[in-house]
């Protein structure tokens, strides 16, 4: 068995920009991440790591991602790790990325640009269907004492 799964929480480097890929959507933007820094036993102080990943969104979660995700904006990314190589001017480049399945904004970088409401998008599954329809769990007890 083999999980590729990355879960990210961080702050958009620079606003999205969506371009087309043979036809396809596809927006490329960077994610800073910071492990926040402490003070040792000792007081030695080690400072804030800020670490900056590469996220892919294609299709539909591009075009909202492009929409809606302004640098600074704080979001959840769910998706996969993948690597890739280039040829760039005769150089062969490597890439890691990750591959957006699900994007949540969870704060705008400037609390006066809209509704506070966190969005989600998601990248649609071939194999979802309907709803599963609701079970008895699914609906709200009346008899509770409050």
């Amino acid at each position: 068995m083999a999980i590729n799964k990355v879960f990210l929480i961080g702050n958009i480097g620079q606003d999205p920009v969506v371009r087309d890929a043979a036809g396809t959507k596809v927006t490329n933007f960077t994610l800073a991440t910071t492990e926040k820094g402490y003070i040792k036993k000792d007081g030695t102080q080690v400072p804030d790591k800020t670490e900056w990943h590469d996220i892919v969104a294609w299709r539909g979660l591009a075009e909202v991602i492009a929409k809606y995700g302004l640098k600074g904006t704080k979001v959840f990314v769910e998706g996969k790790l993948t690597h890739r190589k280039a040829d760039v001017g005769g150089t062969t480049r490597y890439y890691t990325e990750v591959v957006a399945d699900n994007i949540e904004l969870l704060a705008r970088p400037n609390k006066e640009q809209g509704n506070p409401n966190p969005i989600q998008a998601q990248q649609p599954t071939p194999a979802s269907g309907p709803a599963p329809a609701p079970t008895a769990f699914d609906e709200p007890d009346d008899e509770l004492p409050f």
